[in-house]
């Protein structure tokens, strides 16, 4: 059988890394403008002192690979060796058949390095090399003052692997779908639709304005190629379906799991993504996808490993969780796939936008997965509250109702099952949305009232996220 050469594949490393010899990434890169989770990112990859890897996880298109060759500019840009740094995309056929080990090796090879101290080694598409964790384990432990980064789109099974065999040896950064502050950040939109006090964005200057750019996010604000697109704008169903969704049930998850009946998978995933927010069962989604109970449960867990919805579990007027999880919400982690599914949405449509709304909201905390397992729901006799935070001494801080009306601030009495509900469980804050309109008052001396513009409040969850400001919804918005 004939072999692939060695000064082909040195040839290729070279081309993947003109970086070398030009001094700089490629101009169309550089140009870019950096997603505001770069400045949490990067001082991670400095640390040459800690003796782990750095693992990048996220979902397909979010820019995984947009943000890895950033680093290798900023490197640049702080006078490091443009030769010592190195992006190995694993997905590459000519890498196939080689270990990690043996990458290293080709590198040193091709620019005739006598060793990796104080290296970049970035590998891009971990999850196309079999026995990852394990091979990259070794390598950390052998080649201490090297800093590898390794990065993947299958973010719960790279998640897993990781704290199983990398325990100790790993960090893992989760990239998420763009935040609304980042989709307005990306547009350089935030000083036109905010005022700023202390260089901080406070109120909004225009409601209407931010709601237009708000159902825009919607509809494809979670994807930076989106964004700069016109064609990708105009049909998310092409870009968003047949690049992203479609590669991930098609591709990805039967490839990782050895999933046969693909097109049940798909006829999930659907059903799901029109129930975004929506309080669902095992029972009924089997009755309507036709899809068996077991199935539907293994399915539900390679589609949350593969970054595509999440569940949230729910708790009673009491406060308190069920033993057998029933009932649950599904929320997709980006509320841009429903229009690439089911087609545009428009602002007049109420009942529609009010699930998104809850959705976008949910997925501006999916940088921390400790903090989405800190959330529920609460269902209680003749009423729902649509997202809490539930301690771990089970108190609940706050608690979320997400409108698209603008209704309840001058028909509090409406939000009586709500108010109840944390009285009873000593909730001192509820915060409700609204289109348009805010509030903020005392409904006795131990429980306030927060309505606020859904917009606002899903800009500034993400905001205060990456800045360090807290994770409560309604921390630091400014009435």
């Amino acid at each position: 059988m004939r072999q692939i050469p060695k000064e082909k594949i040195h040839q290729k490393i070279k081309a993947l890394n003109s970086h070398w010899e030009k001094g700089t990434i490629d101009s169309e890169t550089k140009a870019l403008r950096k997603r505001p989770y770069f400045s949490l990112f990067f001082p991670l990859t400095t640390q040459f002192e800690v003796n782990r890897a750095l693992i990048l996880l996220g979902p397909r298109r979010v820019g995984k690979t947009v943000l890895l060759h950033q680093v290798i500019q900023e490197f640049i840009d702080s006078d490091k060796d443009p030769k010592e740094l190195i992006y190995l995309p694993l997905d590459e056929p000519l890498f196939y058949s080689h270990s990690l080990e043996d990458h290293l090796t080709l590198y040193q090879e091709a620019i005739g390095a006598s060793d990796l101290k104080n290296r970049v080694i970035i590998f891009d598409e971990i999850q196309y090399m079999k026995d990852w964790d394990v091979q990259l384990k070794i390598l950390v432990d052998r080649f201490k003052g090297t800093k590898f980064i390794a990065s993947g789109s299958a973010a719960g099974a790279l998640r897993r692997r990781s704290k199983e065999s990398g325990a100790g040896r790993f960090s893992d950064f989760l990239l998420p779908p763009l935040t609304f502050y980042e989709y307005l950040d990306l547009l350089n939109l935030i000083n036109d639709l905010f005022e700023s006090a202390e260089g901080q964005p406070n109120r909004i200057k225009d409601i209407l304005k931010l709601n237009d750019e708000f159902i825009n996010y919607l509809n494809y604000g979670g994807f930076p190629e989106a964004i700069f697109s016109p064609s990708v704008r105009q049909n998310p169903d092409r870009f968003l379906k047949q690049d992203i969704i479609d590669k991930v049930l098609l591709r990805d998850l039967p490839s990782l799991y050895g999933i046969e009946d693909i097109q049940e998978l798909n006829r999930l995933f659907h059903y799901l993504t029109y129930q975004t927010g929506g309080e669902i069962s095992l029972k009924e989604i089997s009755k309507n996808s036709g899809v068996a109970n077991n199935t539907i449960k293994r399915y539900r867990e390679y589609l949350e490993a593969a970054f595509l919805i999440r569940p949230v579990h729910r708790v009673d007027g009491s406060g308190k969780t069920f033993k057998r999880m029933n009932f649950f919400k599904v929320y997709l982690t980006n509320p841009s796939m429903y229009a690439a599914l089911y087609g545009l949405i428009s602002r007049d449509d109420s009942q529609l936008l009010g699930s998104l709304v809850e959705t976008a909201i949910f997925s501006q905390w999916m940088h921390n997965p400790e903090w989405l397992d800190s959330l529920y729901y609460g269902r209680f006799r003749n009423g729902e509250l649509d997202l809490l935070h539930l301690n771990k001494d089970f108190s609940i801080p706050w608690a979320l109702e997400v409108k698209w009306s603008d209704r309840y601030k001058d028909n509090i009495n409406e939000l009586k099952k709500h108010l109840d509900f944390c009285r009873q469980n000593e909730t001192s804050h509820l915060i409700v949305t609204s289109k348009t309109n805010s509030l903020e008052t005392k409904i006795d001396k131990s429980l306030r009232l927060s309505i606020i513009p859904a917009a606002q409040i899903c800009f500034f969850i993400g905001y205060n996220l990456i800045h360090g400001r807290g994770l409560e919804p309604a921390k630091h918005v400014a009435s």
